[in-house]
């Protein structure tokens, strides 16, 4: 009755002991109290259970805390897939700071670049990266105070940068440190760069409350139950390893740390450990299945394996069901905590045939059920584009678990939450049964002589060639047509293809319009993620 008075808001007030701020980092806390004695950890001939890896999560926050790190201090790590990566990413927050995670392939002037935007108070960074985070601090304007990290497993010869020594330095922390939740699950809990392929990298902010959902939603989409074996092939600095330090904590899961992504180590690992899930971009399993014969090893399970970036090819798909893996496809950015969209296989689609089956393993997917919008929408009206499989529409998320904001820039962040939605800039269409599909990011449509050429379309086509093992398409300027495309194509090794050859591939499965022109031999230019990085091939492409 309009009017009456609601009850439901009288005297039910939050209080300590119905309310608390949502953080993973009460999840190794749980673990620890309910399996000490659980292998957390396994690095090389190392081991960590779950009472010492919180023991010396909690030495290293009251280390820090008596350096003075404090709410909205950043801390800054350059590190591998190590247990003191597994550690800052407890560590850090609990002193109330936030973690910076540094991507370990970029050079001197951006790592100086992320450093003074962050105003970085610390910076752990392991001695083999000491070269080039020796050039970046003496380009930076901030003077962090710098500890050296020795990999216990695998020790680096690289110069030492600070006074600090990483292991002597937790061993002054108080091992029983009464950590500190966050006043507001709001609260910043760390700080991804984005790659900055046009100008300064953003500044993608975190908060705990969403660091929480995303590592319960991980454990939700991956199928994971209690004690899994995770191996990190994964950079763990690339969006905090999509929150699986946080995620496996939930299950009390074993990490399996991998210094370097060889092939014969993690076969290894797979076999040695009884790993049961592991994450990484398409060309981790490309290392996977291109190892020597001697290196595989036999699994004794099947292998839940989740890749983002384009969707593999069919016979990508093939070979990994074949070597032993179940693979996933999942989609996201470093704006949305990594992956917040999966491709959920349904049982009926095993029975298509095998085109069928390929259309279905190439679409994105439907949110994950931490994120609570998902939709393709008219750029301009943000009205829901038809789910007809073909209206372009870009593709939209809004929920908890999309960013804070992009730090100390609001007219990005402004931009990127313009009417309520987060802009992703990709480009992509509905499906009648609500999947969406990628089509391409808006900066890399190809428009020639007024028509749009989805690049990834094109990509598709040339996969499916047997001697092809990593394409990209981008557009080459054209005088007659304005832009046409152009594929940059890195062939399987022993294998042979002419431009002739794979230009008439092309023919024979795409319009004719839409194949490329100018075909390149080369090794494709990737990130540390393994993404390719197609603003170097569009230089490269204007010479071709």
């Amino acid at each position: 009755m309009s009017g009456a008075h609601n009850w439901y808001s009288t005297d039910l007030d939050k209080t300590p002991a119905n309310f608390q701020s949502l953080t993973p980092l009460t999840f190794l806390e749980r673990s620890a109290t309910v399996f000490p004695k659980h292998t957390a950890i396994i690095h090389g001939s190392h081991r960590w259970a779950y009472a010492e890896f919180y023991e010396r999560c909690r030495r290293l926050g009251s280390a820090l805390e008596r350096l003075g790190i404090a709410k909205g201090d950043t801390v800054a790590v350059m590190m591998s897939n190590t247990p003191g990566m597994l550690e800052a990413h407890y560590g850090v927050p609990m002193t109330k700071g936030v973690l910076n995670t540094l991507n370990t392939r970029l050079d001197a002037p951006i790592i100086a670049f992320s450093l003074d935007h962050a105003e970085a108070k610390v910076l752990i960074t392991d001695r083999e990266f000491s070269k080039v985070v020796k050039e970046a601090l003496s380009l930076a304007n901030v003077k962090p105070i710098v500890i050296d990290y020795d990999d216990p497993e695998y020790p680096q010869t690289g110069e030492r940068l600070g006074t600090l020594d990483y292991e002597e330095f937790l061993q002054s922390g108080d091992p029983n440190y009464a950590w500190h939740m966050p006043d507001d699950e709001w609260d910043a809990i760390s700080l991804n760069y984005t790659s900055g392929t046009t100008g300064n990298p953003k500044g993608v902010v975190y908060h705990h409350r969403g660091a929480a959902l995303v590592a319960q939603g991980n454990v939700i989409t991956t199928g994971m139950t209690k004690h899994p074996v995770y191996l990190w092939t994964l950079p763990m600095f690339h969006c905090n390893g999509w929150s699986f330090p946080w995620a496996i904590s939930v299950v009390a899961g074993t990490h399996v740390c991998l210094r370097w992504v060889r092939p014969k180590a993690i076969w290894e690992a797979l076999a040695e450990h009884g790993v049961t899930h592991l994450c990484g971009a398409p060309i981790v399993m490309s290392t996977m299945l291109n190892a020597p014969a001697g290196d595989k090893r036999p699994l004794s399970r099947a292998v839940e394996f989740f890749t983002a970036a384009a969707p593999p090819p069919e016979a990508v798909l093939a070979a990994m069901s074949a070597a032993g893996f179940n693979v996933t496809h999942i989609y996201g950015l470093t704006e949305s905590y990594g992956p917040a969209v999966v491709n959920d296989w349904k049982a009926e689609w095993e029975s298509l045939p095998d085109d069928e089956r390929a259309a279905k393993k190439a679409r994105q997917g439907v949110r994950y059920g931490a994120l609570e919008g998902l939709a393709v929408l008219d750029p301009i009206t943000l009205e829901p584009v038809p789910a007809d499989g073909e209206t372009l529409g870009e593709v939209m998320m809004r929920g908890n678990v999309v960013m804070k904001g992009y730090l100390r820039n609001k007219r990005a962040t402004e931009e990127a939450f313009s009417g309520g939605w987060f802009h992703t800039g990709d480009l992509g269409v509905t499906h009648p049964d609500g999947y969406i599909q990628l089509k391409d990011r808006s900066k890399d449509i190809i428009i020639s002589g007024g028509e749009n050429i989805s690049s990834i379309e094109v990509e598709d086509a040339l996969y499916k060639h047997p001697s092809v093992q990593v394409v990209a398409v981008v557009a080459k300027p054209d005088e007659k047509w304005g832009e046409t495309p152009c594929a940059f194509i890195e062939l399987k090794p022993g294998e042979t293809l002419s431009v002739h050859d794979a230009i008439e591939w092309c023919k024979g499965h795409l319009a004719h319009y839409k194949c490329p022109r100018h075909i390149v031999f080369t090794e494709l230019p990737k990130t540390s993620t393994g993404k390719i990085q197609k603003y170097k091939l569009r230089e490269l492409a204007k010479s071709a």
